[in-house]
């Protein structure tokens, strides 16, 4: 019985997706103009001098692709936040047994250290379980956190927090959230945590734990200590222009309180949705997501470089939907760009750093070696 539910559930995402599909075969090989309603101001920072790493901020941008940077660098008339990380890489995105990855592979890689299958969300290629990031940071009694803007059963948070040989068994994936541990969980999909077909109410499971679970932002904002899982919408969270600057805040949030252990902490950010807009092709809608992500890295390198003791590195699992910049005007933050698949591509994908170690990040590498780096620098 369990396995046709999770068969519907899966019809249900994919029959959502299909109007993304034919929108993207609309869009395909024509050329978009964007420009936004309002561009946003930079502070140049200075990066820290001490070289004591006692955090690392993680931050991925699902589909992210130097073309994605550049156009959204011209629509703001050539200034990002992203501009003040001191070290760039390029890290090789393909997964065990494709050229193209998906994020589940993708984000297995540099959350356990393993290139695994195609669809495979934190095991390794014979589905055996491998522990993550936050594994080993909770096991040096780090702090750990989890923001995203899709559902939590999406692919790049379940490769930190659960384990599973297909992403889109949803409700499974799910239920690995009441044994991964992790401090603070944000994001979407609160279908998959209460009236489940199993009839599991995994709220309830997790306040039994200890956990707090709002449901919204004013009862998030008062929570001065102790665990959270912050479910805010049914799926994934809304467009940028509705949800705000959700990103931005309840990352803040995660560090107000993963900070307040003074051994330190490691929290995964993910501006999740530049996904979707890249599958479906849709450039506008894939600039907004990319400010809003930018506009969130903004923030989190000015704490660092007040903290002093953070790392930041931010990058992509892959690119999505082989966006080319074809003409343009930095004057007026105007770009003419078109897409040439609604799928993945294979390119590599950028790697920003900033803060301490920053240097580590520089060159060109698996993206299994994220994973080695940051284990290395806080020494797990």
């Amino acid at each position: 019985m369990k396995k046709i539910f999770v068969n519907v559930a899966f019809l249900v995402l994919a029959l959502a997706m299909l109007p993304l599909a034919s929108q993207a075969q609309s869009r395909k090989d024509k050329e978009q103009t964007v420009t936004i309603d309002q561009t946003y101001d930079v502070v140049k920072l200075q990066a820290p001098k001490g070289k004591k790493i006692k955090n690392v901020i993680f931050m991925v941008g699902d589909g992210m692709s130097l073309m994605h940077m550049y156009s959204a660098w011209t629509v703001n008339k050539g200034k990002l936040n992203l501009d003040n990380a001191q070290a760039v890489g390029l890290s090789k995105t393909y997964c065990a047994n494709k050229l193209i990855t998906d994020s589940g592979a993708g984000g297995t890689a540099f959350a356990t250290g393993h290139k695994t299958n195609y669809h495979m969300v934190g095991t390794d290629v014979n589905g055996k379980p491998l522990p993550s990031l936050t594994d080993f940071a909770n096991a040096k009694k780090l702090s750990t956190g989890v923001v995203v803007t899709c559902r939590l059963n999406d692919a790049t948070p379940a490769d930190f927090c659960c384990n599973n040989v297909d992403r889109d068994k949803s409700y499974e994936v799910a239920a690995d959230y009441t044994t991964c541990d992790v401090d603070y969980i944000f994001g979407g999909g609160s279908k998959y945590f209460e009236n489940r077909p199993d009839g599991r109410d995994l709220f309830k499971e997790m306040e039994k734990k200890g956990y707090q679970t709002p449901r919204k932002w004013d009862d998030l904002a008062a929570i001065k200590s102790g665990k959270v899982l912050a479910v805010f919408d049914t799926l994934d969270l809304q467009v940028p222009k509705v949800r705000g600057n959700i990103l931005e805040k309840s990352s803040m949030k995660a560090i107000d309180l993963l900070s307040q252990n003074k051994k330190g902490f490691f929290l995964m950010i993910e501006g999740s949705q530049m996904d979707d807009y890249g599958h479906s092709n849709d450039l506008d809608m894939l600039m907004q997501e990319v400010i809003d992500f930018d506009k969130t890295v903004g923030k989190v390198f000015e704490w660092a470089a007040k903290n002093g003791e953070t790392l930041v590195v931010v990058t992509a699992d892959h690119e999505t939907g082989g966006l080319t910049l074809v003409d343009g005007d930095l004057k007026k933050g105007e770009i003419v760009g078109k897409f040439s698949t609604d799928e993945h591509s294979g390119v590599m994908v950028p790697v920003y750093a900033f803060g301490p170690g920053a240097e580590n990040f520089t060159g060109i590498y698996e993206n299994t070696a994220l994973f080695d780096k940051i284990k290395k620098l806080l020494k797990m």
